[in-house]
């Protein structure tokens, strides 16, 4: 049977359901969705838990998922969200002209992108081969190299 979600219980940080969370743990009943960071931002998808139960999420624009998201709560289980870790490709510039260019290149590409010292980050959201192959003219001439 498929449970209709249409709000938030709250987050499994918040103090009082951190508690019942806590309990509920203990007997082993809080299950978990794992979502995509992509996933997050959806206001309407079906999800299988951990434990096989199914949900459908119906949300209306006030509501938004979260990493720690709390969708169902009783005395007898719960069911929370976990954002799936999310890959990066780690990238180190050799000099600041190609420094310039990787942050151009990649810009033009709509990457999603962090800085980290000297390290440019890229969000893998999709097959990484077809970030290296994008890559290539870069990677194959020592202009960068890859980081993990």
């Amino acid at each position: 049977m498929i449970q209709t979600i249409t709000e938030l219980v709250g987050y499994s940080s918040d103090p009082e359901l951190s508690e019942r969370l806590h309990s509920l743990r203990h007997r082993d009943a809080v299950e978990y969705v794992t979502l995509a960071k992509e996933d997050m931002k959806r206001r309407r998808l079906r999800v299988t838990s951990d434990k096989g139960n199914e949900y459908l999420i119906a949300f209306s624009r006030e509501f938004e998922l979260s990493d720690g998201a709390v969708i169902a709560l009783n005395d007898d289980q719960a069911c929370v969200i976990k954002m799936k870790e999310e890959k990066w490709l780690r990238l180190e510039p050799c000099d600041v002209p190609t420094a310039i260019e990787l942050g151009y290149f990649v810009g033009n590409l709509h990457w999603r992108v962090k800085f980290d010292g000297p390290h440019l980050r890229i969000a893998v959201e999709g097959p990484i081969q077809n970030y290296l192959d994008r890559l290539r003219p870069f990677i194959e001439t020592d202009k960068v190299v890859r980081r993990n």
